[in-house]
Protein backbone atom coordinates (compact mmCIF):
# COMPACT_ATOMS: atom_id res chain seq x y z
CA UNK A 1 0.00 0.00 0.00
CA UNK A 2 1.35 3.45 -0.97
CA UNK A 3 -0.39 6.25 0.95
CA UNK A 4 -2.72 5.91 3.94
CA UNK A 5 -4.48 8.88 5.53
CA UNK A 6 -5.52 9.04 9.17
CA UNK A 7 -7.98 11.76 10.19
CA UNK A 8 -8.21 12.52 13.91
CA UNK A 9 -11.83 13.31 14.74
CA UNK A 10 -12.39 12.03 18.28
CA UNK A 11 -12.39 15.32 20.19
CA UNK A 12 -15.44 16.37 22.17
CA UNK A 13 -15.19 20.05 21.37
CA UNK A 14 -16.36 21.30 24.76
CA UNK A 15 -15.62 24.90 23.83
CA UNK A 16 -18.29 24.69 21.14
CA UNK A 17 -20.88 24.42 23.91
CA UNK A 18 -23.00 22.27 21.64
CA UNK A 19 -24.55 18.80 21.72
CA UNK A 20 -23.34 18.35 18.16
CA UNK A 21 -19.88 16.73 17.90
CA UNK A 22 -17.22 19.23 16.90
CA UNK A 23 -16.43 17.61 13.54
CA UNK A 24 -20.14 17.82 12.61
CA UNK A 25 -20.38 21.59 13.17
CA UNK A 26 -21.49 23.18 9.88
CA UNK A 27 -19.12 25.14 7.65
CA UNK A 28 -20.45 26.42 4.32
CA UNK A 29 -23.34 23.98 4.60
CA UNK A 30 -21.20 20.90 5.27
CA UNK A 31 -19.76 19.32 8.44
CA UNK A 32 -16.16 20.22 9.26
CA UNK A 33 -15.14 16.62 8.67
CA UNK A 34 -16.68 16.65 5.18
CA UNK A 35 -14.21 19.32 4.10
CA UNK A 36 -11.27 17.32 5.43
CA UNK A 37 -12.52 14.14 3.75
CA UNK A 38 -12.92 15.96 0.43
CA UNK A 39 -9.34 17.18 0.68
CA UNK A 40 -8.13 13.67 1.54
CA UNK A 41 -10.03 12.13 -1.37
CA UNK A 42 -8.33 14.53 -3.80
CA UNK A 43 -4.99 12.93 -2.92
CA UNK A 44 -5.95 9.49 -4.22
CA UNK A 45 -4.93 7.63 -1.06
CA UNK A 46 -5.17 3.85 -0.90
CA UNK A 47 -6.82 4.00 2.52
CA UNK A 48 -8.55 6.67 4.61
CA UNK A 49 -9.25 6.02 8.29
CA UNK A 50 -11.24 8.32 10.57
CA UNK A 51 -10.54 8.01 14.29
CA UNK A 52 -13.74 8.91 16.12
CA UNK A 53 -14.78 9.17 19.75
CA UNK A 54 -17.39 11.55 21.16
CA UNK A 55 -20.69 11.33 19.30
CA UNK A 56 -19.35 8.40 17.33
CA UNK A 57 -22.67 7.06 16.09
CA UNK A 58 -23.73 10.49 14.87
CA UNK A 59 -20.38 11.03 13.16
CA UNK A 60 -20.56 7.72 11.30
CA UNK A 61 -24.22 8.25 10.39
CA UNK A 62 -23.34 11.58 8.77
CA UNK A 63 -21.03 9.82 6.30
CA UNK A 64 -22.78 6.57 5.32
CA UNK A 65 -21.23 6.11 1.89
CA UNK A 66 -17.76 7.61 2.04
CA UNK A 67 -15.82 4.33 1.89
CA UNK A 68 -13.63 5.27 4.86
CA UNK A 69 -12.50 3.00 7.69
CA UNK A 70 -13.63 3.93 11.19
CA UNK A 71 -11.52 3.43 14.30
CA UNK A 72 -12.85 4.10 17.80
CA UNK A 73 -10.82 6.01 20.37
CA UNK A 74 -12.93 5.16 23.42
CA UNK A 75 -10.71 7.17 25.78
CA UNK A 76 -9.12 10.44 24.66
CA UNK A 77 -5.54 9.88 25.80
CA UNK A 78 -3.83 12.16 23.30
CA UNK A 79 -3.11 12.46 19.61
CA UNK A 80 -0.51 9.70 19.66
CA UNK A 81 -3.00 7.34 21.27
CA UNK A 82 -5.56 8.33 18.60
CA UNK A 83 -3.24 7.34 15.76
CA UNK A 84 -2.58 4.01 17.50
CA UNK A 85 -6.30 3.23 17.15
CA UNK A 86 -6.00 3.37 13.35
CA UNK A 87 -3.57 0.47 13.38
CA UNK A 88 -2.66 -2.12 12.24
CA UNK A 89 -4.13 -1.61 8.76
CA UNK A 90 -2.61 1.83 8.38
CA UNK A 91 0.85 0.50 9.15
CA UNK A 92 0.93 -1.53 5.94
CA UNK A 93 1.26 1.75 4.05
CA UNK A 94 4.67 3.00 3.04
CA UNK A 95 3.59 6.56 3.92
CA UNK A 96 1.04 7.76 6.46
CA UNK A 97 -0.47 11.24 6.28
CA UNK A 98 -2.11 12.41 9.50
CA UNK A 99 -4.77 15.14 9.34
CA UNK A 100 -7.04 16.80 11.90
CA UNK A 101 -10.81 16.68 11.51
CA UNK A 102 -11.15 20.24 12.81
CA UNK A 103 -8.81 21.85 10.22
CA UNK A 104 -11.28 22.22 7.33
CA UNK A 105 -9.64 24.93 5.17
CA UNK A 106 -6.58 22.90 4.27
CA UNK A 107 -6.23 22.56 0.49
CA UNK A 108 -5.12 19.51 -1.44
CA UNK A 109 -2.53 21.59 -3.32
CA UNK A 110 -0.71 22.20 -0.03
CA UNK A 111 -0.75 18.50 0.82
CA UNK A 112 0.43 17.64 -2.70
CA UNK A 113 3.43 19.89 -2.09
CA UNK A 114 4.06 18.20 1.28
CA UNK A 115 4.05 14.78 -0.41
CA UNK A 116 6.20 15.88 -3.34
CA UNK A 117 8.87 17.63 -1.27
CA UNK A 118 9.32 14.82 1.24
CA UNK A 119 11.29 11.69 0.28
CA UNK A 120 9.47 8.43 1.05
CA UNK A 121 11.86 7.52 3.88
CA UNK A 122 11.76 10.96 5.54
CA UNK A 123 9.20 12.63 7.77
CA UNK A 124 7.55 16.01 7.40
CA UNK A 125 5.40 18.33 9.47
CA UNK A 126 3.30 21.12 8.03
CA UNK A 127 4.05 24.37 9.85
CA UNK A 128 3.10 28.03 9.66
CA UNK A 129 4.36 31.30 11.11
CA UNK A 130 1.90 33.10 13.38
CA UNK A 131 2.03 36.58 14.85
CA UNK A 132 0.45 35.20 18.01
CA UNK A 133 1.34 31.52 18.50
CA UNK A 134 -0.34 31.26 21.92
CA UNK A 135 -1.82 27.82 22.51
CA UNK A 136 0.09 26.07 19.74
CA UNK A 137 2.98 23.66 19.83
CA UNK A 138 6.25 25.33 18.78
CA UNK A 139 8.57 24.04 16.06
CA UNK A 140 12.16 23.65 17.30
CA UNK A 141 14.74 23.50 14.50
CA UNK A 142 18.42 22.67 14.19
CA UNK A 143 20.78 22.83 11.21
CA UNK A 144 19.33 19.60 9.73
CA UNK A 145 15.68 20.56 10.02
CA UNK A 146 12.97 20.10 12.64
CA UNK A 147 14.38 18.55 15.82
CA UNK A 148 11.23 18.42 17.95
CA UNK A 149 7.87 19.99 18.74
CA UNK A 150 7.20 21.31 22.20
CA UNK A 151 3.68 21.89 23.50
CA UNK A 152 2.98 25.28 25.02
CA UNK A 153 2.43 23.90 28.52
CA UNK A 154 5.83 22.21 28.39
CA UNK A 155 7.75 24.99 26.62
CA UNK A 156 10.56 27.04 28.12
CA UNK A 157 10.62 30.82 27.95
CA UNK A 158 12.87 30.75 24.87
CA UNK A 159 10.66 28.17 23.18
CA UNK A 160 7.54 30.23 23.87
CA UNK A 161 9.15 33.07 21.89
CA UNK A 162 9.16 30.92 18.73
CA UNK A 163 6.50 31.84 16.16
CA UNK A 164 6.61 28.79 13.88
CA UNK A 165 3.89 26.41 15.04
CA UNK A 166 2.69 22.87 14.47
CA UNK A 167 -0.46 22.57 12.37
CA UNK A 168 -1.13 18.95 13.36
CA UNK A 169 -0.42 17.65 9.84
CA UNK A 170 2.27 14.96 9.71
CA UNK A 171 3.69 12.78 6.95
CA UNK A 172 5.50 9.70 8.26
CA UNK A 173 7.16 6.61 6.83
CA UNK A 174 4.82 3.74 7.78
CA UNK A 175 7.37 1.36 9.32
CA UNK A 176 9.03 4.13 11.31
CA UNK A 177 5.69 5.38 12.64
CA UNK A 178 4.92 1.86 13.89
CA UNK A 179 8.05 1.82 16.02
CA UNK A 180 7.72 5.38 17.31
CA UNK A 181 4.11 4.94 18.41
CA UNK A 182 5.09 1.88 20.43
CA UNK A 183 7.60 3.95 22.39
CA UNK A 184 5.39 6.95 23.19
CA UNK A 185 5.24 8.10 26.82
CA UNK A 186 2.65 10.15 28.69
CA UNK A 187 5.23 11.69 31.01
CA UNK A 188 4.15 15.30 30.47
CA UNK A 189 1.99 17.99 32.05
CA UNK A 190 -1.18 16.66 30.38
CA UNK A 191 -0.55 12.97 31.02
CA UNK A 192 -1.24 12.30 27.33
CA UNK A 193 0.51 10.48 24.50
CA UNK A 194 1.58 13.28 22.18
CA UNK A 195 1.95 12.49 18.50
CA UNK A 196 4.44 15.35 18.37
CA UNK A 197 6.91 13.26 20.37
CA UNK A 198 7.57 11.07 17.31
CA UNK A 199 9.55 13.99 15.84
CA UNK A 200 12.35 13.61 18.36
CA UNK A 201 12.22 9.83 17.96
CA UNK A 202 12.58 10.16 14.19
CA UNK A 203 15.58 12.47 14.61
CA UNK A 204 17.15 10.03 17.06
CA UNK A 205 16.78 7.28 14.44
CA UNK A 206 18.54 9.40 11.86
CA UNK A 207 15.37 10.23 9.91
CA UNK A 208 15.35 13.72 8.46
CA UNK A 209 12.29 15.74 9.48
CA UNK A 210 11.21 18.46 7.05
CA UNK A 211 9.30 21.52 8.19
CA UNK A 212 7.20 22.60 5.23
CA UNK A 213 5.35 25.88 5.67
CA UNK A 214 1.77 26.48 4.57
CA UNK A 215 1.12 29.64 2.58
CA UNK A 216 -1.13 31.18 5.22
CA UNK A 217 -2.27 30.65 8.78
CA UNK A 218 -5.90 30.85 7.62
CA UNK A 219 -5.55 27.64 5.63
CA UNK A 220 -4.40 25.64 8.67
CA UNK A 221 -6.54 27.24 11.37
CA UNK A 222 -8.12 24.80 13.79
CA UNK A 223 -11.75 25.17 14.86
CA UNK A 224 -12.34 24.96 18.60
CA UNK A 225 -15.20 27.36 19.34
CA UNK A 226 -18.04 29.21 17.64
CA UNK A 227 -15.94 32.34 17.13
CA UNK A 228 -13.30 30.39 15.21
CA UNK A 229 -16.07 28.63 13.29
CA UNK A 230 -17.48 31.99 12.20
CA UNK A 231 -14.01 33.19 11.19
CA UNK A 232 -13.51 30.03 9.13
CA UNK A 233 -16.91 30.54 7.48
CA UNK A 234 -15.95 34.00 6.28
CA UNK A 235 -12.54 32.82 5.12
CA UNK A 236 -14.03 29.95 3.14
CA UNK A 237 -16.75 32.15 1.64
CA UNK A 238 -14.09 34.60 0.50
CA UNK A 239 -12.17 31.75 -1.14
CA UNK A 240 -15.27 30.44 -2.93
CA UNK A 241 -16.26 33.89 -4.18
CA UNK A 242 -12.72 34.61 -5.36
CA UNK A 243 -12.79 31.41 -7.41
CA UNK A 244 -16.09 32.42 -9.02
CA UNK A 245 -14.91 35.96 -9.77
CA UNK A 246 -11.82 34.48 -11.45
CA UNK A 247 -14.28 32.64 -13.73
CA UNK A 248 -16.06 35.91 -14.61
CA UNK A 249 -18.96 35.98 -12.12
CA UNK A 250 -19.89 39.48 -10.94
CA UNK A 251 -20.82 40.31 -7.33
CA UNK A 252 -22.28 43.54 -5.97
CA UNK A 253 -20.45 42.86 -2.69
CA UNK A 254 -18.35 39.68 -2.42
CA UNK A 255 -18.57 39.79 1.37
CA UNK A 256 -22.38 39.51 1.36
CA UNK A 257 -22.93 36.21 -0.42
CA UNK A 258 -23.04 32.74 1.13
CA UNK A 259 -22.35 29.52 -0.77
CA UNK A 260 -23.33 26.47 1.27
CA UNK A 261 -22.70 23.74 -1.24
CA UNK A 262 -21.68 23.91 -4.89
CA UNK A 263 -22.38 26.90 -7.15
CA UNK A 264 -21.49 26.74 -10.85
CA UNK A 265 -22.07 29.68 -13.17
CA UNK A 266 -21.98 30.46 -16.87
CA UNK A 267 -20.69 33.67 -18.41
CA UNK A 268 -21.81 37.15 -17.33
CA UNK A 269 -23.71 36.03 -14.25
CA UNK A 270 -24.35 38.80 -11.71
CA UNK A 271 -25.21 38.22 -8.03
CA UNK A 272 -26.49 40.98 -5.77
CA UNK A 273 -26.13 41.17 -1.99
CA UNK A 274 -27.47 38.70 0.57
CA UNK A 275 -27.90 35.84 -1.87
CA UNK A 276 -27.64 32.37 -0.31
CA UNK A 277 -26.92 29.26 -2.37
CA UNK A 278 -27.36 25.82 -0.82
CA UNK A 279 -26.77 22.32 -2.16
CA UNK A 280 -26.04 22.02 -5.88
CA UNK A 281 -26.94 25.17 -7.85
CA UNK A 282 -26.23 26.12 -11.46
CA UNK A 283 -26.82 29.57 -12.98
CA UNK A 284 -26.82 29.85 -16.77
CA UNK A 285 -25.16 32.53 -18.88
CA UNK A 286 -26.30 36.08 -18.21
CA UNK A 287 -28.54 35.21 -15.26
CA UNK A 288 -29.07 38.01 -12.74
CA UNK A 289 -29.77 37.27 -9.08
CA UNK A 290 -31.12 40.28 -7.20
CA UNK A 291 -30.83 40.80 -3.45
CA UNK A 292 -32.10 38.59 -0.63
CA UNK A 293 -32.64 35.36 -2.53
CA UNK A 294 -32.30 31.77 -1.30
CA UNK A 295 -31.64 29.21 -4.05
CA UNK A 296 -31.22 25.55 -3.15
CA UNK A 297 -30.55 22.49 -5.36
CA UNK A 298 -31.79 24.18 -8.55
CA UNK A 299 -30.70 24.69 -12.14
CA UNK A 300 -31.52 28.00 -13.78
CA UNK A 301 -31.09 28.53 -17.52
CA UNK A 302 -29.54 31.44 -19.39
CA UNK A 303 -30.77 35.02 -19.20
CA UNK A 304 -33.00 34.58 -16.17
CA UNK A 305 -33.81 37.42 -13.82
CA UNK A 306 -34.55 36.46 -10.22
CA UNK A 307 -35.99 39.50 -8.50
CA UNK A 308 -35.54 40.16 -4.80
CA UNK A 309 -36.78 38.00 -1.93
CA UNK A 310 -37.44 34.73 -3.73
CA UNK A 311 -37.13 31.19 -2.37
CA UNK A 312 -36.22 28.62 -5.01
CA UNK A 313 -35.70 24.96 -4.07
CA UNK A 314 -35.47 21.81 -6.19
CA UNK A 315 -36.58 23.73 -9.26
CA UNK A 316 -35.41 24.15 -12.84
CA UNK A 317 -35.93 26.80 -15.49
CA UNK A 318 -35.29 27.25 -19.17
CA UNK A 319 -33.97 30.49 -20.63
CA UNK A 320 -35.13 34.08 -20.24
CA UNK A 321 -37.49 33.48 -17.33
CA UNK A 322 -38.44 36.20 -14.87
CA UNK A 323 -39.23 35.27 -11.29
CA UNK A 324 -40.42 37.38 -8.38
CA UNK A 325 -40.19 39.44 -6.38
CA UNK A 326 -41.41 37.41 -3.40
CA UNK A 327 -41.99 34.24 -5.39
CA UNK A 328 -41.48 30.67 -4.24
CA UNK A 329 -40.56 27.72 -6.45
CA UNK A 330 -40.84 24.48 -4.54
CA UNK A 331 -39.42 21.04 -5.45
CA UNK A 332 -40.64 19.79 -8.80
CA UNK A 333 -41.28 23.22 -10.28
CA UNK A 334 -40.13 23.05 -13.92
CA UNK A 335 -40.32 26.18 -16.04
CA UNK A 336 -39.64 26.23 -19.78
CA UNK A 337 -38.45 29.34 -21.66
CA UNK A 338 -39.68 32.91 -21.18
CA UNK A 339 -41.93 32.01 -18.28
CA UNK A 340 -43.02 34.78 -15.93
CA UNK A 341 -43.62 34.02 -12.24
CA UNK A 342 -44.65 37.17 -10.42
CA UNK A 343 -44.94 38.45 -6.89
CA UNK A 344 -46.33 36.17 -4.18
CA UNK A 345 -46.73 33.22 -6.53
CA UNK A 346 -45.98 29.69 -5.31
CA UNK A 347 -45.30 26.82 -7.71
CA UNK A 348 -44.94 23.20 -6.58
CA UNK A 349 -44.46 19.98 -8.58
CA UNK A 350 -45.70 21.60 -11.77
CA UNK A 351 -44.55 22.16 -15.34
CA UNK A 352 -45.10 25.48 -17.09
CA UNK A 353 -44.42 25.65 -20.83
CA UNK A 354 -42.92 28.41 -22.99
CA UNK A 355 -44.17 31.96 -22.60
CA UNK A 356 -46.78 31.36 -19.91
CA UNK A 357 -47.41 33.92 -17.16
CA UNK A 358 -48.45 33.50 -13.55
CA UNK A 359 -48.12 37.04 -12.31
CA UNK A 360 -49.73 37.62 -8.93
CA UNK A 361 -50.85 36.03 -5.68
CA UNK A 362 -51.36 32.53 -7.08
CA UNK A 363 -50.77 28.93 -6.05
CA UNK A 364 -49.89 26.36 -8.73
CA UNK A 365 -49.53 22.83 -7.37
CA UNK A 366 -49.48 19.46 -9.15
CA UNK A 367 -50.27 21.11 -12.45
CA UNK A 368 -49.31 20.95 -16.10
CA UNK A 369 -49.62 24.31 -17.83
CA UNK A 370 -49.16 24.65 -21.59
CA UNK A 371 -47.54 27.43 -23.59
CA UNK A 372 -48.86 30.98 -23.88
CA UNK A 373 -51.17 30.62 -20.86
CA UNK A 374 -52.10 33.59 -18.70
CA UNK A 375 -53.11 32.84 -15.11
CA UNK A 376 -54.87 35.70 -13.34
CA UNK A 377 -54.23 37.01 -9.85
CA UNK A 378 -55.54 34.97 -6.93
CA UNK A 379 -55.91 31.71 -8.85
CA UNK A 380 -55.59 28.49 -6.86
CA UNK A 381 -55.18 24.97 -8.12
CA UNK A 382 -57.05 23.09 -5.41
CA UNK A 383 -54.95 19.94 -5.60
CA UNK A 384 -55.61 18.32 -2.22
CA UNK A 385 -58.87 16.66 -1.22
CA UNK A 386 -57.77 15.99 2.34
CA UNK A 387 -56.32 12.59 1.49
CA UNK A 388 -54.82 12.60 -2.01
CA UNK A 389 -53.21 15.06 -4.42
CA UNK A 390 -54.80 15.57 -7.84
CA UNK A 391 -53.61 17.11 -11.10
CA UNK A 392 -54.71 20.22 -12.95
CA UNK A 393 -54.04 20.50 -16.70
CA UNK A 394 -54.28 23.80 -18.59
CA UNK A 395 -53.93 23.70 -22.38
CA UNK A 396 -51.96 26.05 -24.63
CA UNK A 397 -53.16 29.67 -24.94
CA UNK A 398 -55.80 29.33 -22.24
CA UNK A 399 -56.68 32.34 -20.11
CA UNK A 400 -57.59 32.02 -16.45
CA UNK A 401 -59.30 35.03 -14.88
CA UNK A 402 -58.61 36.45 -11.43
CA UNK A 403 -59.73 34.67 -8.26
CA UNK A 404 -60.40 31.34 -9.94
CA UNK A 405 -60.48 28.05 -8.03
CA UNK A 406 -59.54 25.01 -10.12
CA UNK A 407 -60.68 21.95 -8.19
CA UNK A 408 -58.53 19.05 -9.30
CA UNK A 409 -58.64 16.69 -11.02
CA UNK A 410 -59.65 19.08 -13.76
CA UNK A 411 -58.61 20.03 -17.29
CA UNK A 412 -58.86 23.37 -19.07
CA UNK A 413 -58.88 22.98 -22.85
CA UNK A 414 -56.62 24.69 -25.36
CA UNK A 415 -57.60 28.31 -25.98
CA UNK A 416 -60.35 28.22 -23.35
CA UNK A 417 -61.18 31.22 -21.15
CA UNK A 418 -62.29 30.97 -17.52
CA UNK A 419 -64.10 34.02 -16.18
CA UNK A 420 -62.94 35.79 -13.05
CA UNK A 421 -64.31 34.52 -9.77
CA UNK A 422 -65.19 31.08 -11.11
CA UNK A 423 -64.94 27.82 -9.23
CA UNK A 424 -64.23 25.10 -11.78
CA UNK A 425 -64.90 21.51 -10.79
CA UNK A 426 -65.56 20.05 -14.26
CA UNK A 427 -63.26 19.99 -17.26
CA UNK A 428 -63.55 22.88 -19.74
CA UNK A 429 -63.57 22.16 -23.51
CA UNK A 430 -61.23 23.85 -25.97
CA UNK A 431 -61.96 27.40 -27.09
CA UNK A 432 -64.98 28.14 -24.88
CA UNK A 433 -65.73 30.78 -22.26
CA UNK A 434 -66.64 29.25 -18.91
CA UNK A 435 -68.16 31.16 -16.00
CA UNK A 436 -69.05 29.35 -12.81
CA UNK A 437 -70.27 31.76 -10.15
CA UNK A 438 -73.18 31.91 -7.78
CA UNK A 439 -75.89 34.23 -9.12
CA UNK A 440 -75.55 37.70 -7.67
CA UNK A 441 -78.37 38.71 -5.36
CA UNK A 442 -79.01 42.27 -4.14
CA UNK A 443 -80.96 42.55 -0.88
CA UNK A 444 -82.78 45.82 -0.45
CA UNK A 445 -83.86 47.39 2.86
CA UNK A 446 -80.94 45.67 4.63
CA UNK A 447 -79.47 47.34 7.69
CA UNK A 448 -75.94 46.76 8.80
CA UNK A 449 -75.80 45.62 12.44
CA UNK A 450 -74.56 48.16 14.97
CA UNK A 451 -71.60 47.39 17.17
CA UNK A 452 -72.68 46.44 20.67
CA UNK A 453 -71.49 48.73 23.41
CA UNK A 454 -69.20 47.09 25.93
CA UNK A 455 -70.49 46.93 29.49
Amino acid sequence: MGLSIVILAAGQGTRMRSDLPKVLQPLAGKPLLAHVLACANDLGADDVCVVYGHGGEAVQAAFPATGVRWALQAEQLGTGHAVQQAMPDTLSASRVLILAGDVPLLQSATLDRLLEETPDTDMAVLTVDMDDPTGYGRIVRNDEGVSRIVEQKDASEDELALTEINTGVFLCPGEGLKNWLTNLSNDNSQGEYYLTDVIAMAVADGVEVHGIKADSSVEVMGINDKKQLAEAERALQARLVDELMAEGVGFADPARVDIRGTLSCGKDVFIDVNAVFEGDVHLGDGTKIESNNLIRDSRLGAGNVIHSNCHIEGASTGNSCEIGPFARLRPGAELANEVKIGNFVEVKKSTIADGSKVNHLTYIGDAEIGSGVNVGAGTITCNYDGVNKHKTTIGDDASIGSNVNLIAPVSIGKGATVGAGSTISKSVPEGVLTVARAKQKNIEDWTRPNKKESK
